[in-house]
């Protein structure tokens, strides 16, 4: 069997954890960021776990993480 190509769009925005879960970075960072509270920049900066939903086909995009 061939290899599978890793998606490289996919692989630079999301990393495995220990236990394999998917990490990724909050979106709505980038700009107009004046109109936004503090508050809500600052739990942007965190990053987050992939939703449960979207796990599998993330898994095939990214068959060697």
């Amino acid at each position: 069997m061939p290899k599978i190509k890793t998606k490289r769009a996919a692989a630079k925005r999301f990393s495995a954890t220990g236990t394999g879960k998917l990490k990724r970075n909050k979106a709505y960072k980038s700009h107009i960021l004046t109109k936004k509270s503090t508050k809500r920049k600052r739990n942007l900066r965190k990053a987050a776990m992939t939703d449960a939903t979207n796990v599998k086909n993330m898994k095939k995009v990214l068959p060697y993480i």
